[in-house]
């Protein structure tokens, strides 16, 4: 009977040592999230919580610990002493368990799926609709495609494969330069009828814009690149999303920004001269741990094709105007155009 009891106690003591331990990893991931966003407000987001939420899961993680981590004042979260010693060991642990989950993901034959993540506008208009075809081929892969204007981490499984606009410079992952993306201003013919179009930089200031903001955008970068001190009463429209962008353009809501292939695809839309040529380069990203795996050698190397500036003028490092990718770019127009992505009427 006391044996009886004193193995009940253990295993009572085990399962509260377990809870404890779950509870503590959840909290030191806030703990490195809110490290990373320096506010609880825009790690709360990622985590999907409240912000009171998180506040006490970090007050409970300073607790046990015995120790202040964060300084808070109005500009936002800043390590204390104590944090910046806790962060260098919870990173470690962070690697250590997505070593173990890739390891775990890998396997020598062509099957399974393969998370790419990958900036909107490239991800809805030219990657899904060759995806299509890639998955008649490749039966047995499934890629999980997610489009969205945040980087992922490739380090931190937050995809497989990334294609970003900042070049990484994790030394564990694999980085590869796909193309360049070219920015030009478009406006539509509807809106070209009825306003005209701006002759110059400083005629942009009677025109209205459509500004695109993101994470991996410069707020300050419209007025910037456009050589003017303040877009204040110019925007018309302000959207985190591409295809908004362009389903605004074409229903005349003002001067848009997109990529120069827009009209090569089969957009109904007008290129404005003004002398910007901004660019972007593509950076396609995975873990080296991913190297020897078969389905990701096949997808990445999909990718490098479908990517490739040779067969694909508008990836080029060299600039060439909308117009002139008209004729360069026939055959992609003709197979996967954007004949099908025409914006609906407004009601």
């Amino acid at each position: 009977m006391q044996q009886h009891l004193h193995r009940g106690a253990a295993s009572t003591q085990r399962k509260k040592t377990d809870e404890t331990l779950n509870a503590s990893w959840e909290d030191l991931r806030a703990f490195l999230l809110c490290t990373r966003h320096q506010s609880f407000r825009n790690a709360a987001e990622v985590l999907g919580l409240t912000g009171t939420t998180l506040m006490r899961k970090i007050d409970r993680l300073e607790h046990e610990l015995g120790c202040k981590l964060f300084i808070r004042d109005q500009s936002g979260l800043s390590l204390s002493d104590e944090g910046r010693s806790l962060l260098f060991d919870v990173e470690q642990m962070e690697r250590l368990s997505f070593s173990i989950f890739r390891r775990a993901s890998l396997s020598t034959d062509a099957h399974g799926s393969v998370r790419v993540a990958v900036t909107e506008g490239p991800g809805n208009f030219w990657i899904l609709p060759r995806l299509i075809d890639f998955q008649k081929t490749y039966r047995r892969i499934m890629v999980e495609l997610n489009c969205a204007m945040e980087q992922a981490d490739v380090s931190r499984l937050e995809a497989d494969i990334s294609i970003q606009f900042a070049r990484p410079t994790n030394p564990d992952v694999i980085v590869t330069k796909l193309g360049r993306l070219h920015i030009y201003g478009f406006v539509s013919e509807a809106y070209r009828d009825a306003y005209g179009l701006p002759a110059s930089l400083a005629d942009l200031k009677n025109h209205r814009i459509i500004k695109q903001h993101g994470m991996q955008l410069d707020e300050t970068g419209y007025a910037r690149i456009l050589g003017l001190e303040s877009l204040d009463g110019i925007v018309g429209i302000s959207t985190n999303s591409s295809v908004a962008v362009l389903y605004a353009v074409e229903r005349g809501a003002g001067v848009g920004f997109l990529p120069t292939s827009a009209i090569a695809l089969g957009a109904p839309l007008v290129p404005i001269d003004l002398g910007i040529n901004y660019h972007m380069d593509l950076w396609l990203t995975y873990h080296k741990e991913f190297r020897n795996s078969d389905r990701h050698k096949i997808v990445i190397e999909w990718l490098k094709r479908i990517f490739d500036p040779k067969a694909h003028a508008c990836f080029r490092d060299e600039f060439i105007h909308p117009l002139d990718l008209v004729p360069l770019m026939a055959q992609a127009r003709e197979t996967v155009g954007f004949d099908e992505y025409v914006a609906p009427k407004p009601a």
